[in-house]
């Protein structure tokens, strides 16, 4: 008997793993990711899905699909609940007087829902003043809803005239600005908000600062979400100063003919502000309600002539999404994901007649995506291993091996080398693989990277009133933004010009001009810099900037600097792959690869720095291209001299012959 129950029990036991291992069997293969949970209930199940699953997936969920153990395709509802939009209008009425030490806004709300904010107009630039908000509904009798808060407009950009207030009612509000430290401003306008408006729920999101780059007047944040295709309500912002406003943008990395640019999508205003006698007063949150479909988010905070925030760290705040089904019994589902080809489902739920908010979310523990046994990708199918066509280089000038550090996905800076001798646009790009190009993708960045000059002072003998800065570039035809210096002299005011000298064919020198400035100095302004943008990119190596002193003594001018923009190739590549980066061929056209089936996968992956080694001159100019310093090119004179031989010839044919 014992042996027969063994033998039952093995037997059971065997169609059970029989019967899962059929089950499984059953599910499509088209399809690359695979994570399996259980229900343990009947009827109508809502599970929150997480980011990883979102991740995997293409950004609309056109590729979700749901099965039960049997193999059979269970229809779903995606729910993506966001917050209801607030009723914002402007003030029924608005009364403005003026007193000894305040200005005082009277207005009627025209709403009867209870009010959380209002929002004031004013034509005014550069000011920071304390508010105090009342709210009644006679018009009599008043109440207190904010204390101290502060409104202010900068002259770079950051503003914020929107007083927020816990929810209340009120017909009036009143509003009393300090004006004991400043000058009372115009104010001519309000809106007021609703506080009704049905709201949505948020999940923390952990967010990394991957990179910082601090260009001139602006801190650049590179912000790693751990996920794609997830919806951003906003981010947090961390700071430790005591008195700060900046002004803030956020933007994604977005493929745009074949490159990567920065696309804005969000911006807003954060400060802290503690004035003396009132409540401190922050907002160190920016909003975006946007979905991200990349890993990474762009923060770009706006300092002015203010030094840089210290940034502890930068949180983000994700709306959930919910994926709803009926689970006809318990048992293992599967939920599937990754392909890239197949149309979004379309299911008939409407004679179910859902109701959503009635059902609770499960808690139920849903593993991360891992791979599909049975996936078979199509035969057909794209990817960044791909290797382009053949090419041969012998036109190419320059080449820099690829220093490669490990597998996946490669990211490589172009340096000056790369950036002087290549094309102006980067079309004789080409990443050679042995004797085959390699795909990659350019992005251009909002990064500039800061280069130290040499620059000697010159007195010019005939004009004695101009100053000139002669200064000396690391390379010619480099692509320059911007030119920066400072100045220890407290007072002054100039018209600055930028230019080069450069040759025609026929040698004489001429000034190209490449940018202009004014430039106005007093001893309370506390930027001693000059920012000088370039209109037009150098093509020597030498620049020379001059001013008309006039009367006035000669002003110093220091620390020299010129800003170029980061500009990156991003590639997949193997360990051991023995990559050229060439360049300097100023005859071929751009290259056209199949860039929108390996984009997604490049702009998703964590990439690896691969720096460029010693430069490599391939191909020597040709004597078309050399020219003589002052004199003119070859060709030029050649054609002179071979002008001038032709008409000696034809005057001695010309002349008569001398007698024997």
């Amino acid at each position: 008997m014992n042996r027969l129950d063994n033998f039952l029990a093995y037997g059971i036991c065997g169609c059970v793993l029989l019967t899962a291992f059929s089950a499984a069997a059953t599910l499509p293969s088209a399809w690359q990711h695979e994570q399996t949970f259980n229900v343990s209930t009947t009827g109508l199940v809502r599970i929150n899905l997480p980011v990883e699953t979102l991740d995997a997936a293409r950004p609309a969920l056109e590729d979700l699909r749901l099965y039960d153990d049997a193999g059979s395709e269970v229809p779903y509802l995606i729910e993506q609940p966001m917050p209801a939009p607030k009723i914002v209008r402007s003030a029924k009425s608005f009364q403005v007087s003026l007193s000894a030490n305040n200005t005082v806004i009277l207005l009627e709300t025209g709403l009867a829902q209870p009010l959380d904010a209002v929002t004031l107009e004013t034509p005014a630039g550069d000011f920071i003043k304390a508010v105090r908000v009342e709210g009644s509904g006679d018009g009599k009798s008043w109440r207190t809803f904010a204390l101290g808060r502060p409104i202010f407009c900068q002259s770079y950009g950051a503003a914020n005239l929107r007083i927020s207030f816990p929810p209340a009612a009120a017909k009036w509000l009143r509003l009393t600005v300090d004006d004991q430290r400043s000058q009372p401003v115009p104010f001519t306008g309000a809106r007021v908000h609703a506080a009704t408006g049905e709201s949505a729920p948020v999940e923390a999101l952990p967010v990394t600062i991957t990179e910082r780059d601090e260009n001139p007047g602006e801190t650049r944040l590179a912000l790693n979400l751990g996920a794609a295709n997830l919806d951003v309500a906003g981010l947090q912002i961390e700071a430790t100063e005591p008195l700060f406003t900046r002004q803030v943008s956020i933007a994604v990395p977005q493929i745009s003919e074949d490159a990567i640019r920065e696309q804005m999508i969000g911006q807003g205003v954060i400060y802290r502000v503690a004035i003396e006698e009132q409540p401190a007063s922050e907002n160190l949150s920016v909003p975006l309600e946007n979905r991200v479909r990349s890993r990474e988010l762009i923060l770009f905070i706006k300092n002015g002539d203010s030094p840089p925030l210290s940034i502890k760290s930068v949180r983000a705040e994700r709306r959930p999404v919910y994926l709803v089904f009926l689970a006809r019994q318990p048992g293992t589902f599967h939920l599937l994901t990754g392909n890239s080809r197949c149309a979004a489902p379309r299911y008939d739920l409407a004679a179910l007649n859902l109701n959503l908010k009635s059902v609770p979310v499960a808690a139920m523990p849903i593993p991360p995506p891992s791979d599909n046994p049975d996936y078979h990708p199509p035969e057909v199918l794209p990817g960044l291993e791909v290797t382009g066509a053949a090419l041969d280089t012998a036109e190419w000038k320059f080449r820099k091996p690829v220093e490669i550090s490990g597998v996946g996905a490669q990211q490589i800076e172009l340096d000056l080398d790369v950036l002087a001798h290549a094309q102006p646009g980067l079309g004789d790009l080409r990443v050679m693989r042995g004797s085959n190009q390699v795909p990659y993708l350019i992005q251009h960045t909002s990064i500039s990277r800061s280069l130290a000059l040499t620059v000697a002072v010159t007195n010019i003998a005939k004009n004695p009133k101009l100053s000139r800065w002669i200064i000396k570039l690391p390379q010619a035809n480099l692509p320059l933004t911007r030119l920066t210096c400072t100045s220890p002299t407290p007072l002054f005011e100039r018209s600055l010009s930028l230019y080069e000298e450069l040759a025609d064919e026929r040698g004489d020198k001429y000034q190209h001009p490449l940018g202009d400035a004014s430039w106005t100095q007093t001893p309370d302004r506390k930027s001693k810099e000059l920012a000088l943008s370039l209109d037009s990119t150098p093509q020597s190596d030498t620049l020379f900037l001059e001013t008309e002193n006039g009367d006035n003594p000669p002003i110093e001018l220091k620390n020299f600097t010129v800003a170029y923009p980061v500009t990156r190739v991003l590639l997949k590549a193997k360990a051991d792959d023995d990559l050229f980066l060439y360049y300097g061929n100023p005859r071929v056209s751009s290259p056209h690869y199949d860039l929108s089936l390996v984009a997604g996968q490049l702009l998703a992956a964590d990439k690896k720095i691969a720096p460029l080694a010693t430069e490599q001159q391939l191909k020597k100019p040709s004597w078309q291209e050399y020219e003589v310093p002052g004199k003119g090119g070859i060709v030029f004179w050649g054609i002179l001299a071979v002008v001038v031989v032709v008409l000696l010839i034809i005057i001695s044919r010309l002349l008569p012959k001398s007698q024997p």
